[in-house]
């Protein structure tokens, strides 16, 4: 029989055991810190109707996606977990309490050229606020909040939340008569952190726009100062453009219930060149640096839009979110040591049966785990220097050994194995998890 090289597609992340753990600790953290603001539970069908999910896509996005037919059927792989909300929405908007708050934390799919620390297949963890036909401006402000519980909750503290809104901006290109290029010329400003201020204007100028709106624009996005003084400068331009002054009015209501929220002023700021590439966003956008860990990019963003669903229903369903790339997220901080991943098993103790007699320690394992304690026993045919050598390689924290005479006696020996104490106690669930709990 030819031996097939057991591989893995490019572009597919496979972990080993320590990783996986360290992996799912942060994606647990990630859900419950989105459960802590009351958002709802949500897991849409990796595969869907390739009419539905193309429904908004094109360009690019169209050729990255995977499809496929079954029979008569014409499928598709998601490949962002937004479309397939939408698609939610308009199906149960009659079953759905607004605002709806969602969750969902999935994989999604797309067929771009795998490099390092991008994928083809990857993880997103997201969160919408859908309203029905209105969401207050209130929602853009609570969003940073769960922003900075998610990453302080993951154990960072030197991280800046950059806020803007596309109104302002737009606003701007009208009042400079650069409209039909603004969509451009905001791919262009979105892109100023990774190519540098030179990059932009000589792309701009590309574009045709003339140093005079250049000049106008660069000036803009250059404003300095607090979010505060920023806010000011913005008030004192002398813009009259209406779109503009309503994007200013949003930003500074937004600002202002941000520290409502409880967000340290150290943790946010107004930033003028976040744009946002997705076309789709409207108002208020959002990026999250690690300030130490600039060259990471931006860890989690989102923002709000209008019509989330405009291609399913004729319902105004506008709505506020963000998102985090958890697989490129989780790769480049293990790639850092920003992250390590110590922890070689979940158990927090090894049951040993040296004895014929295994219904004693079978029992006192399921009673055990009943008590929350993960409990692992060893069934397999070894020399007990083995079991112990297993035992310490996953760094298992407790070990107890149950031989013929520690169940006449009813007494075993609880092993630290970082340690290498021994307590002698009775062997009894509630008393064994009391002393591993201690």
């Amino acid at each position: 029989m030819e031996r097939i090289e057991p591989r893995t597609l490019s572009g597919f992340m496979e972990l080993l055991p320590n990783e996986q753990i360290l992996f799912n600790q942060m994606k647990e953290k990630i859900q419950k810190t989105y459960e802590k603001f009351g958002f709802l539970p949500l897991d849409t069908p990796i595969i869907e109707s390739a009419e539905v999910l193309l429904a908004k896509a094109g360009g690019e996005t169209e050729k990255q996606i995977y499809r496929f037919q079954k029979g008569d059927s014409d499928l598709a792989l998601r490949f962002d977990l937004t479309v397939p909300l939408a698609k939610y929405v308009a199906k149960n908007y009659g079953s759905l309490s607004f605002p709806f708050r969602r969750y969902q934390i999935g994989k999604v799919y797309r067929g771009e050229r795998a490099q390092k620390g991008r994928y083809r297949e990857f993880y997103q963890c997201d969160i919408d606020i859908i309203g029905d036909g209105e969401l207050d401006l209130i929602n853009d402000a609570e969003i940073p909040s769960i922003i900075y519980t998610l990453f302080k909750e993951l154990g960072f503290e030197d991280f800046t939340i950059k806020i803007n809104n596309r109104k302002i901006l737009n606003g701007l290109f009208e009042g400079v008569n650069q409209k039909e290029n603004s969509t451009e010329i905001l791919r262009i400003i979105d892109k100023k952190e990774k190519i540098g201020k030179e990059a932009v204007i000589e792309e701009l100028r590309k574009l045709d726009v003339k140093e005079e709106q250049i000049n106008s624009i660069m000036n803009f996005i250059e404003i300095e100062g607090t979010s505060d003084e920023k806010l000011e400068k913005l008030e004192n331009l002398g813009i009259a453009n209406e779109t503009y002054k309503k994007g200013v009015e949003e930003l500074k209501t937004v600002i202002k219930n941000v520290i409502l929220f409880g967000v340290p002023e150290a943790n946010f700021k107004v930033d003028l060149t976040i744009a946002r590439g997705l076309d789709y966003y409207t108002g208020t956008v959002y990026e999250t640096f690690l300030n130490d860990y600039r060259e990471l990019g931006s860890v989690c963003s989102g923002g709000r839009y209008e019509n989330l669903a405009e291609y399913y229903t004729d319902k105004s369903l506008p709505g506020v979110g963000i998102s985090i790339g958890l697989t490129r997220l989780f790769y480049k901080l293990n790639e850092l040591n920003i992250i390590k991943a110590e922890k070689k098993s979940i158990s927090d103790i090894l049951i040993i049966p040296i004895t014929e007699k295994l219904e004693e320690p079978i029992k006192l394992a399921t009673e055990i785990r009943k008590l929350g304690i993960n409990t692992e026993i060893y069934l397999n045919d070894k020399k007990l220097k083995a079991k112990f050598k297993y035992a310490d390689k996953l760094e298992i924290p407790y070990v107890i050994v149950i031989g013929d005479d520690e169940i006449n006696s009813n007494k075993i020996k609880l092993k630290n194995m970082k340690t290498g104490e021994e307590t002698e106690i009775n062997m009894d669930a509630t008393e064994i998890a009391a002393n591993i709990r201690n």
